[in-house]
């Protein structure tokens, strides 16, 4: 990927807001344990947006973020409807890999926590080193 000219910086932290939908949601009308990781990718996604790049730019410049771990730990429920914010911030970036943090929470209550590593690959599935502006 060329460097970009508006030169990309991540934010330390950044929040996204998200609402809880029905369909999210299992026979309690509580959300259901999966989509907390679907929650996580909308942070890194909307986070590489804040920076200056949109994830779509990133794989048509033919790199790819691939998720090799991930963590979650449940702390409350969060119901249909409810308004709650995804915080993200990167923990460490490697030469190639970068590991995430999160919460998820509502209002002053923490529902979530957890942690995700992505490595970058080029178009072959073969390791690429991150682009500088995002190990900055």
């Amino acid at each position: 990927m060329q460097e970009s000219p508006q030169e990309p910086h991540s934010p330390v932290t950044h929040e996204t807001e998200i609402r809880v939908r029905y369909q999210e949601t299992d026979g309690q009308r509580r959300l259901h344990h999966a989509n907390f990781l679907t929650y996580f990718e909308v942070g890194r996604t909307e986070m590489l947006r804040a920076s200056g790049v949109t994830y779509r730019e990133f794989e048509d410049a033919g790199l790819f973020l691939v998720v090799s771990e991930a963590s979650c730990s449940y702390r409350a429920p969060a119901e249909y409807d409810d308004l709650l914010v995804i915080r993200t911030w990167i923990e460490k970036a490697g030469g190639a890999s970068l590991r995430h943090g999160y919460e998820v929470v509502r209002g002053t209550t923490i529902i979530a926590t957890g942690t995700t590593v992505v490595v970058c690959v080029d178009r072959d599935g073969r390791v690429h080193r991150l682009p500088e502006w995002l190990r900055g």
